[in-house]
């Protein structure tokens, strides 16, 4: 009784330990759970909010003309401001609590980016625009950081470079 029992495990045991052979479905069904992003551009179109060039906002800023050539002094000073006081809510690349910053320039005019900085209140009471984001992300609201008309100029600079 005993061989037999010592010969059974071992069978067992070979047998669990052998190579598994996959076996493979070909039904032309495969399905894929993992996120995958759609490019920024595409984002804007679909999550319902336009892009608008002409829209300057509401806010101090009614008319500003960039140069052609970025300043890099003060797109350094603008991303050492958006490190230190953006970073909560945006990054560059990716949605968080806010909107990615990369490509901001090609669907907001600059006017519009600067009074959003400048007066993010007014711009969510009055803006379809603002509206628009703000319902996006979950009626998460743009704080009021009170920067300066330079400090939102040196952000500017920045997202120019994004």
């Amino acid at each position: 009784m005993k061989k037999f029992l010592a010969i059974c495990t071992v069978a067992a045991f070979v047998t669990g330990c052998g190579e598994k052979k996959e076996e493979k479905k070909d039904d032309g069904f495969e399905m894929s759970r993992t996120k995958q992003e759609a490019p920024a551009a595409e984002k804007a179109d679909s999550g319902g909010v336009p892009v608008d060039l002409s829209n300057k906002g509401v806010g101090p800023v009614e008319s500003l003309d960039l140069p052609d050539e970025i300043d890099q002094e003060l797109a350094a000073t603008g991303e050492a401001k958006f490190n230190q006081i953006c970073v909560a809510c945006h990054q560059v690349e990716k949605r968080m609590i806010g909107p990615a910053m990369a490509g901001v320039m090609e669907r907001r005019s600059p006017e519009w980016v600067m009074n959003m900085m400048l007066n993010p209140d007014g711009m969510l009471k009055e803006d379809p625009i603002a509206k628009a984001l703000l319902k996006e992300y979950n009626n998460m609201i743009m704080t009021n950081q009170n920067l300066s008309e330079e400090d939102a100029r040196a952000l500017l600079e920045y997202l120019r470079t994004l």
